[in-house]
């Protein structure tokens, strides 16, 4: 199913590493079955059994490492007459093909699990955080967000922001270092990595900005401040990100001149309201 075979009839060369019936009955069949339902499992498996190369046990010595088409390295061990790969024990060498050799091992090689990807790395491998990357980036953020953390990030879609009035992205995109890093670090809460499991109704949690959210739960609906929740809990080996459907607007008490020449005219986009502050008008009527 995974079209292996078809790719290593090709004219090579390679070298197999092969693992008995035996080796992958002690797998279990848990982890077969497991294999078996999702062919990207399977294919990173059997890929990290082949290299690129024709390998004899002549050509093999102690502490070589073999890049294989899963693009991870598998590890020699040569001990006296014992050659092991990673930790399976070579127990059949040298059968050799047209097209490469085979060495029969008695451990099927579990590929090292992909790197972690940071927040960062969740926001940029987004189709729905374009404007998020390039105001992280513009924000010089990005290395701060890639550190060891842990953070929790509330990411704002892409509709999110263009939902925004128009020409506000520019503007903010325009002077990076000011009101736009404090509204990115106003969606980041630094020193914690809080799952949905984490968060309670009426939770406050003080985001990187300084300022608090807050957390209001409503059956399977999670808000934080004005925006739902709507993919929670995308872990990263430094954090987690939990996507919102609104950008959070800051409190009244930071930036205020300023972002009364940005926000104080413009409708909140989860209300089609003005907002000022606590105050919120529902309605201007030109005379």
């Amino acid at each position: 199913s995974t079209n292996l075979d078809e790719a290593l009839a090709g004219t090579g060369p390679f070298t197999v590493f092969a693992p008995t019936d035996a080796a992958f009955d002690a797998l279990g069949p848990a982890i077969i079955l497991d294999l078996l339902m999702d062919n990207t499992a399977l294919t990173n498996v059997l890929t990290y059994h082949v290299a690129g190369d024709s390998l004899t046990s002549a050509d093999l010595s102690d502490g070589q490492t073999i890049t294989t088409l899963f693009g991870a390295d598998v590890t020699v061990t040569i001990d006296g007459d014992m050659v092991m790969i990673n930790d399976a024990a070579v127990i059949i060498a040298d059968l050799i093909g047209s097209n490469g050799v085979v060495h029969v091992i008695d451990a099927v090689l579990l590929p090292p699990a992909p790197t972690p990807a940071t927040v960062v790395d969740i926001i940029v491998n987004s189709p729905s955080h374009n404007i998020l990357e390039a105001a992280v980036v513009a924000a010089g953020l990005v290395d701060a967000l890639s550190g060891e953390g842990p953070f929790t990030v509330f990411a704002p879609t892409d509709e999110a922001f263009a939902a925004l009035p128009a020409g506000l992205i520019d503007e903010l995109l325009a002077d990076p270092t000011g009101t736009l890093t404090d509204i990115l670090t106003y969606h980041v809460v630094a020193g914690a990595a809080a799952m949905s499991t984490d968060l309670s109704d009426g939770q406050t949690i003080a985001t990187l900005q300084g300022d608090e959210v807050t957390i209001t739960i409503d059956g399977m609906m999670v808000m934080v401040n004005d925006a739902t929740v709507i993919v929670a809990d995308i872990v990263a080996d430094n954090g987690v990100v939990h996507v919102i459907d609104a950008v959070l607007s800051l409190p009244s008490n930071v930036n205020q001149v300023e972002l009364g020449s940005l926000f104080e005219v413009y409708p909140n986009p989860t209300t089609d309201a003005l907002r000022w502050g606590n105050v919120q008008v529902d309605r201007l009527q030109v005379l």
